[in-house]
């Protein structure tokens, strides 16, 4: 296990798009992040947040194993890309306001082309909540990657 960095210097997301509060742990292959569900913000409601939005804290479980890497490497965290999601299933339909969520993510491939494939799941209380295979795009150059998909 490496250093545990603040979220903030290991996520690239700012504000209320940050969604994830703190990394528990992380290594060679795997990470976990806590979330705090909150009661207010983009995708609160009375129930609580949508179990949906639990790929985006998978997606950044993994942005933070990305950013810890780099860290480690002596460099900034880069910007990566959520691709898709394989299998997301949900045993909640909401995860309620103020619960402690720790949200894992295990490198099951990366490819040197930046590619990369997790398997992730959310817990709560120590019950599985939500599982899925996640895929992400780390581009050696995200300014230039984007600046090429707009032209």
């Amino acid at each position: 296990m490496g250093d545990l960095y603040d979220i903030e210097r290991v996520v690239p997301h700012r504000g209320t798009m940050r969604l994830v509060d703190r990394l528990v742990a992380w290594g060679e292959d795997s990470v976990a992040v806590e979330v705090r569900v909150p009661d207010e913000g983009p995708f609160c409601h009375a129930e609580g947040v949508p179990a949906w939005v639990g790929v985006e804290y998978m997606a950044q479980a993994i942005a933070a194993w990305a950013g810890c890497h780099a860290r480690a490497s002596g460099r900034e965290p880069s910007i990566g890309f959520l691709l898709g999601t394989r299998r997301y299933e949900s045993r909640v339909s909401w995860f309620r306001t103020g619960a402690l969520l720790r949200v894992e993510a295990t490198r099951e491939l990366l490819g040197d082309n930046g590619l990369g494939m997790f398997s992730c799941r959310i817990l709560g209380d120590g019950e599985e909540l939500a599982t899925a295979n996640v895929s992400v795009f780390e581009p050696p150059d995200a300014m230039a990657y984007l600046e090429t998909t707009q032209q």
